[in-house]
């Protein structure tokens, strides 16, 4: 029977902030559709137009999500029975904006986004701009990891590490993201005038992936 040893190895990567996301949310409702689209596509042209004035490039703001429903009130009618009455169309527009991190160049953007005409619901995270580097990184360290520790465990037991035979990996998406929260609620976003001269330093990006390996024991 082939003796082995199976050792989960842990990779921890810490590293700093450089880029940052806008997630911006546009919502346009009217009871015709075509009123709805109208709105949704002025709305669009007023946000772009604006960050255009700052320099960004036309395409920088990209579509995450798009979505076009119908919306509807429930009530009870007279025989305590739920009704639902139409109320509209909805188009919920979801985009994102991405640049290397500045603190300047954030404040620039926040306080163009708020004099645009066009209201949005904004959403800001740090990260960084390549997360392959972590991800290969954290692997790496996940390896050496567990070979470490296999090695430890057999000399205390007195066997010899053999092959490696197995190694199996979660591919699941990381979140390289701060925890470092960066909000602003509606009137207080709507006030912005001036460039804020807030110093904020955005907290580490501390990440952890895991791996587990299976060597022969000999």
């Amino acid at each position: 029977m082939e003796r082995t040893i199976t050792v989960k190895g842990i990779g921890k990567v810490s590293a700093c902030s450089d880029y940052v996301i806008l997630k911006m949310r546009l919502e346009a409702k009217d009871k015709q559709y075509d009123k709805v689209m109208d709105t949704a596509t002025k709305q669009l042209a007023e946000l772009k137009q604006s960050l255009l004035s700052i320099g960004f490039e036309k395409n920088a703001v990209k579509t995450t999500n798009f979505k076009v429903y119908t919306d509807y009130d429930s009530y009870k009618d007279e025989h305590d029975h739920y009704q639902r009455v139409f109320t509209g169309f909805v188009c919920c527009h979801q985009l994102k904006l991405a640049f290397d991190f500045d603190l300047k160049r954030l404040s620039q953007v926040l306080v163009t986004i708020a004099s645009c005409p066009t209201h949005l619901e904004l959403d800001i995270v740090f990260t960084v701009k390549n997360p392959t580097e972590i991800n290969d990184a954290l692997l790496r360290e996940a390896a050496i990891n567990a070979k470490k520790k296999a090695e430890l465990l057999c000399e205390a037991s007195g066997v010899k590490l053999g092959q490696l035979l197995i190694i199996d990996y979660n591919w699941d998406e990381l979140n390289v993201y701060s925890d470092t929260k960066y909000k602003f609620d509606e009137r207080s976003f709507r006030e912005l005038s001036a460039i804020p001269s807030m110093d904020i330093e955005p907290d580490n990006i501390d990440v952890q992936d895991t791996a587990t390996f299976v060597w022969e024991i000999v």
